[in-house]
């Protein structure tokens, strides 16, 4: 249906204007999939465009994960690699490398035309033919080389003895003849030049003077590992983790990286979401968390580069040191109101000068354009599922009304609607889930409204049980009294 669009939802009860919320079209841009957060997305965009850090404060549920990954989506792909190279003067010092994508795709390029030409056994000097084991010496006729004999006139091919006894003594005397690489000269003009021939199946590879000084400079480049690759998610979300996936390490070496048995220091270093975050977002949510890892997050904020040191002094990674790793990206921070007081004030003032604070909305008023914004919503979280049916009408507009429910007890607020999205989308799926178990193709209304009611957390449940959480309290310590203070029964 036309009016099943979002953007066509205006007047009176058209918000409902479907069958199902299969029909409305969702739109591609994450931050048009956020709703009733006009301000924050408009501070988004422009967080994208002008690489500005953000600091979110608001409720858990209110989209400041969605934020961070739509300022990522408008970012432009990564044009920067970096590697770590192999240093013979100094192992525990490994150099950095940053590598543009057009030094990539140059460098791709040469690899390319160091692979040589692929030709025919037939298009070669018949002596190559021979030695690389595609033609046989007596009667010249080709074959395939993994074939010992030939199959014109039954000679072995790979024989090297030439004798009227090689039935007998050839098990014994004989070596195998086959080659997989030939080496030999041709004339280019006034000079010769060396052109190898490489079996690769049942093919041959041509490598001419050009070739092998490409495949040769190859070679003489430093040995590298890729740390953060061109092709890598602009969002990296360090939610809940450690000092060491955040700031990098460097691995033990039972061996101590020694030259022979152990394993090369650049081969042990570990990249931390600071380096994997260069050029896209570093989302971290409960920023106060972090305790003093702020300070590190600080300064690889200021610098743009931070070190990769190994964390465990007991390590053999300890004395290894990778200085100058680029980590450039755009912090987006998430917080409670009430853990502001716990962020390191220099990491906020650093954030606030190079960037913006936002406060969240909770609610949105209610209209049917936001009621319109609300059912595009569900239709986005029931697709994200993707294990739950459609929504009706109805149960579109009960969703809408529990929203308006809830905007009145969790902030007050009349003729409102609640942006507390997360616990709004646990009540459209325990209803789809309970649609799904009876076999109906959509949710409806009676489905919304037992998960409304089955959705209650303990403390609701406590107070429908007993009329308030104190009185559950007193029930409690009667049927399960402290040691030492039990009732004596009469």
């Amino acid at each position: 249906m036309e009016c099943a669009n979002a953007e066509n939802f205006s007047k009176r009860r058209d918000y409902l204007c479907f069958e199902s919320t299969e029909e409305i079209k969702l739109p591609r841009d994450p931050l048009q999939q956020i709703i009733g957060q006009p301000e924050a997305v408009r501070i988004a965009k422009i967080a994208a465009k002008q690489r500005r850090n953000l600091l979110l404060v608001g409720p858990p549920g209110t989209g400041k994960s969605l934020l961070a990954q739509s300022i990522a989506f408008h970012l432009p792909a990564p044009m920067e690699e970096i590697s770590v190279l192999h240093n013979p003067e100094a192992p525990e010092r490994p150099f950095v490398e940053v590598r543009s994508a057009e030094k990539i795709a140059e460098e791709q390029k040469i690899a390319r035309q160091s692979q040589g030409k692929m030709v025919e056994p037939s298009e070669v000097p018949s002596f190559v033919a021979e030695r690389l084991g595609f033609r046989c010496r007596r009667c010249g006729r080709l074959s395939r080389a993994t074939e010992a004999s030939c199959p014109n006139c039954g000679l072995d091919k790979y024989s090297s003895l030439q004798s009227p006894f090689s039935d007998l003594i050839g098990t014994y005397l004989d070596e195998p003849r086959r080659q997989d690489r030939v080496h030999t000269t041709r004339s280019a003009g006034d000079r010769e030049e060396v052109i190898v021939y490489e079996r690769h199946g049942e093919k041959i590879r041509v490598l001419d003077q050009a070739a092998l000084e490409r495949i040769d400079a190859l070679k003489r480049s430093r040995p590298r590992k890729v740390l953060v690759p061109l092709e890598r998610k602009s969002f990296v979300s360090v939610t809940g983790a450690s000092e060491t996936e955040i700031l990098g390490d460097v691995r033990h070496d039972p061996y101590g990286g020694h030259s022979q048995v152990g394993t090369q220091p650049y081969l042990r270093v570990v990249p931390g979401a600071v380096h994997e975050a260069h050029e896209g977002v570093l989302f971290i949510d409960e920023l106060s968390a972090l305790n003093q890892v702020q300070r590190n997050l600080l300064t690889a904020m200021q610098e743009k580069k931070y070190a990769i040191v190994g964390k465990n002094p007991q390590s053999a990674g300890a004395s290894v040191r990778v200085d100058g790793v680029p980590c450039d990206f755009i912090l987006v921070a998430a917080s409670n109101i009430n853990d502001l007081s716990y962020i390191l004030p220099p990491l906020r003032s650093r954030i606030i000068g190079n960037g913006y604070e936002v406060l969240l909305e909770t609610q949105m008023p209610d209209s049917p354009q936001n009621r319109a914004m609300l059912v595009q919503f569900i239709a986005q979280e029931i697709r994200k599922d993707g294990r739950i049916p459609h929504v009706a009408p109805s149960a579109a507009e009960a969703i809408a009304n529990e929203a308006a429910r809830r905007a009145k007890a969790l902030d007050d607020a009349s003729n409102s609607l609640t942006l507390r999205l997360r616990e709004l989308s646990g009540i459209i799926r325990l209803a789809g889930d309970l649609a799904e178990a009876e076999g109906a193709p959509l949710i409806e209304k009676k489905h919304v409204e037992a998960a409304v009611k089955r959705g209650h957390n303990i403390e609701e449940q406590l107070k429908e049980r007993y009329g308030s959480i104190w009185k559950a309290n007193v029930s409690e310590s009667a049927l399960n009294p402290k040691p030492g203070k039990q009732k004596e029964i009469s």
